[in-house]
């Protein structure tokens, strides 16, 4: 498999009212396309974090990351604003839909900031909803919805612009069981056979048999690799 990020000597330090707190320290792994990435480790330890940066929400200190062998960590707004829109796509834990607007609507949002044609955008939004099994809920709003299909809308949402990269954060933390089996399903079909490329945090240790790397964060550094 081809590298498709790869992180070198990241850093990322706070400041607080007690003084500067070092989140992340000398941080440095890679990722392969097609692969599930999963970041494990205790509340603090800077997972979250760590995926922010990877997601151009926050710059690291001092460090590299390379998406495809560019470096986008200290990328000016814009740029960064390019790259989250055109190659990553994001999942979270409290789903984050617009509770105004109807399912297709959420799930077209990202794509309207991408392209002008909001037919093709609707086409690929309803297609989306098809495979996900969720045509029926189209018009529903967020609170018409079970947890599982608000998730299932937020994958939707974050694969309306077709990117190369899944960020989520603990996307089964607040779904029962049966439902995160669901979910961790539709990972391995984009894994399998779209070719998509995972990365993820979760506190839940069962779920990384499905993993191709687990790194285990402490106190901001990478203490396991497996």
């Amino acid at each position: 498999m081809n590298e498709i990020l790869k992180i070198s000597s990241v850093s990322k330090t706070y400041k607080t009212e007690h003084g500067p707190l070092k989140v992340l320290d000398d941080v440095s792994f890679s990722v392969n396309k097609g692969s599930w990435t999963m970041l494990v480790g205790a509340s603090g330890s800077g997972k979250t974090t760590l995926l922010q940066l990877l997601g151009a929400l926050d710059k690291p200190d001092v460090g590299t990351i390379q998406l495809s062998g560019s470096d986008y960590a200290k990328a000016g707004s814009f740029a960064s604003a390019k790259t989250r829109r055109e190659k990553l796509g994001f999942v979270f834990q409290s789903f984050n839909l617009l509770p105004e607007l109807t399912a297709l609507e959420n799930i077209m949002l990202p794509g309207l900031f991408k392209s002008s044609d909001k037919k093709a955008v609707k086409k690929r939004a309803q297609d989306l909803l098809a495979k996900l099994n969720l045509s029926d809920r189209a018009t529903h709003k967020p609170n018409a919805l079970s947890g599982g299909e608000q998730q299932r809308i937020a994958i939707a949402r974050s694969l309306i612009n077709d990117p190369e990269i899944i960020l989520a954060d603990e996307p089964t933390g607040n779904l029962d069981p049966s439902t995160s089996d669901v979910i961790i399903d539709i990972f391995k079909g984009l894994i399998k056979d779209q070719g998509k490329t995972i990365v993820m945090v979760t506190h839940d240790h069962a779920l990384k048999s499905h993993a191709s790397k687990v790194l285990q964060l402490d106190k901001g550094r990478i203490v396991k690799r497996a």
